[in-house]
């Protein structure tokens, strides 16, 4: 019989109803768990959000200040799901408080901020975790699986790629996610985050990089009101957009390999066109997340016209027997929380860290703060490890 363990979501855009849907399927996809996530608060400072979460997924209660489920004792577990500048703030006192944190990156603005909460979690001995999501697709898992065997050889080069039009729309919104102040990065942080994990999570660390930023559309109109996820916004007062639209990186890592990665929330016609594409030696493995539950893969000893073969991945890879009984039957994105919810649950239970950890926000921040310098000095910048 599992044991409840009281969790909270703060913060309820579309992200926070993530969470909460992940908390609530986690039991029928894993049984085993030994805790059962229970619902008990959400916090959000727009006026009547949260009364409607409640209601609808069935939180105890309902809160507008994240402080009240700092202090709350029937609270062990808390996901963060608030805008970028809150996470430091927030983590760090929900980690004093004695809380285990699921975190959305890039945790805070800077690799400072993530080091901070970070810090904060190693001192209170609780468990974090981070939503580095595409990371938990059973195929990349299968993916890293083949690198590592070395069933393509040593690798040489990769190139990662995570293309989306979420912000192309001349009208869309000059929300948070535009600012400095609030947002930090633009599409460093909401993308390119992303592909740093993916690239680290594949090859190991990054050691230097040289990058080049650009803003496409540089002015937005101000919303009249509250606003959720990339709304549009006509007539409202213009403000500038003060991070960037697109990223181009040149990458070297400790291993000796090269890479490409490049980021743009502007892309005509790109709905997350998000991938990997990794060759070696003797072969490459390659990955879309638009055919997530794929691999195409080259192996053998041909070298010159090798062909490819398409692999679907089935229970044997990553978590994917958890949702479904064999090969080539589909996966979503929601079922990648899932396993994100499930793994920093299980981390809780065993007290050993499962999945990506605040050790790997920080990894990753570095190398996007050496990516926001690099991009203004125009040169190469080494990464720091620590």
């Amino acid at each position: 019989m599992s044991e409840p363990l009281g969790v909270a979501v703060v913060g309820f855009g579309w992200m926070g109803r993530v969470h909460t849907q992940a908390y609530a399927r986690v039991p029928h996809h894993f049984p085993q768990l030994p805790l059962r996530p229970e619902l008990i608060t959400v916090a959000e400072e727009v006026p009547g959000r949260a009364e409607r979460a409640a209601g609808q997924y069935g939180f105890a209660s309902a809160v507008r200040d994240w402080r009240e489920v700092a202090a709350d004792p029937r609270v062990a577990a808390v996901s963060i799901t608030a805008p970028n500048f809150l996470h430091r703030e927030i983590g760090v006192a929900m980690a004093g408080a004695g809380k285990h944190l699921w975190i959305e990156k890039p945790v805070g603005l800077t690799a400072d901020d993530a080091r901070a909460v970070a810090d904060a979690v190693a001192r209170a001995g609780v468990q974090g975790a981070v939503g580095f999501n595409y990371r938990n697709a059973p195929a990349v898992e299968a993916a890293r699986d083949l690198i590592t065997a070395g069933d393509i050889g040593v690798v040489t080069h990769v190139r990662v790629r995570l293309f989306s039009d979420y912000a192309a729309h001349p009208d869309s919104a000059l929300t948070w996610r535009y600012e400095r102040k609030r947002g930090g990065s633009g599409v460093l942080g909401d993308l390119a985050s992303h592909g740093t994990d993916l690239a680290r999570f594949l090859l190991g660390e990054i050691t230097s990089l040289t990058a080049d930023t650009a803003v496409f559309v540089p002015e937005r109109a101000r919303p009249a009101g509250t606003t959720a996820g990339h709304t549009l916004a006509t007539g409202g007062e213009p403000g500038p957009v003060e991070n960037e639209d697109y990223v181009s990186c040149l990458l070297r890592f400790a291993s000796g390999a090269r890479g490409v990665l490049e980021a743009s929330r502007v892309s005509v016609g790109e709905q997350n066109a998000y991938g990997f594409e990794v060759h070696g030696t003797r072969g490459a493995v390659f990955w879309d997340f638009r055919r997530m539950n794929e691999l195409a893969v080259s192996r053998g000893t041909a070298y010159q016209d090798q062909p490819v073969s398409t692999v679907y991945v089935g229970p044997g890879a990553g978590e994917f027997g958890a949702f479904q009984p064999g090969a080539a039957n589909a996966m979503g994105y929601d079922d990648l929380k899932v396993i994100e919810a499930y793994r920093f649950l299980r981390s809780i239970a065993e007290g050993i860290p499962y999945g990506a950890t605040l050790t790997d926000a920080v990894r990753s921040a570095a190398v996007l703060d050496a990516m926001a310098r690099s991009a203004e000095s125009g040169t190469w910048v080494d990464v720091p490890t620590a």
